[in-house]
């Protein structure tokens, strides 16, 4: 079988994203690891597979929260399991419903498996002429409470590269997060991601591992103070990518965090595939804002990868 699909990613955090507005297609672990596949198939971080709501549980569920999320964002990490969402993803399939049509004015309204999530446009503060893509993530939580606050975490992770484990603070944006801080951007590019960080007490469904170094804050061209930090993120069932607009999210409301009541709202978070900005929001969700680019149509032969569909 010949299957449609297109490439997109948002700051070098990439998927392969396939049409399926009827609904048909068998998206099998198997499936998703050839196309995921960097040599012998398309390669990416993640597949999304953007299908109507009605013909999935999680779909019907987001629903009857809200009737205006039509279309569900289905997510597979590259190793083929299931995840509950993705902070770049959710741009780059904004970016591809409008390319296919579904999407003009106003929010999509987007299902996932971490509930509704709404989309706008927004633009780049360093060029108001490019688009970005601002998306409300929902509510974030620290599963430690007010114990890890005072803290300054809850768990401790040791990646290859740092002579000791650090201490870490969990945070949830709709799917597991793990954020330590660094000493500086030398020790940052330094460490080994190339295996999965080790952390204590091990999170029973795994989690992302965000790195961060705080690097102070700046007033923007609106006068509003913005923090600013770096990151490197190793995410479960992929490694370390370019970008991961969750890990952007734990990683700047942990800071916030650390950083106590007087910290911005705003936080601009440098990535190894760009810069995303995260905003804590009056109502106890976070916004993420970025850009999302489609570079490629295809069509994939599924029995050249081995993998032959019905769909």
């Amino acid at each position: 079988m010949r299957l449609q699909v297109t490439k997109g990613h948002g700051t070098q955090n990439d998927f392969v994203l396939i049409d399926d507005r009827t609904g048909g297609l068998d998206l099998s672990p198997r499936l998703v690891r050839a196309l995921a596949d960097r040599r012998a198939g398309l390669g990416g971080d993640g597949v999304i597979r953007l299908a109507p709501s009605a013909t999935l549980p999680e779909g019907r569920d987001c629903l009857d929260t809200d009737p205006g999320a039509t279309w569900f964002m289905d997510y597979r990490n590259a190793d083929g399991s299931v995840a509950e969402m993705c902070g770049n993803g959710v741009r780059v399939v904004a970016r591809f419903a409008e390319e296919l049509g579904l999407w003009s004015d106003g929010e999509l309204v987007l299902g996932t498996r971490a509930g509704v999530r709404r989309v706008r446009r927004t633009a780049d503060p360093d060029d108001a002429a490019q688009p970005w893509y601002a998306v409300d993530m929902g509510p974030w939580d620290l599963p430690g409470g007010p114990a890890a606050v005072a803290a300054g975490g809850d768990a401790e992770v040791l990646v290859t590269g740092l002579a000791v484990a650090r201490p870490a603070l969990s945070v949830d944006v709709g799917n597991p997060h793990t954020v330590l801080a660094v000493a500086d951007t030398d020790e940052l590019a330094a460490v080994d991601l190339t295996t999965a960080p080790a952390v204590t007490p091990t999170p029973p469904h795994g989690t992302n591992v965000e790195l961060v170094v705080p690097l102070g804050e700046q007033v923007d061209a609106t006068g509003e103070v913005v923090g600013r930090l770096r990151m490197r993120v190793h995410e479960r069932g992929v490694g370390e990518t370019r970008s991961c607009g969750t890990g952007a999210c734990a990683a700047a409301m942990a800071v916030r965090t650390w950083a106590g009541q007087d910290a911005p709202a705003a936080w601009l978070v440098e990535v190894p595939g760009g810069r995303v900005r995260v905003r804590a929001l009056a109502d106890g969700h976070v916004e993420l804002a970025g850009p999302a680019v489609l570079v490629a149509d295809a069509v994939v032969d599924t029995d050249a990868l081995g993998v032959p569909t019905t769909a």
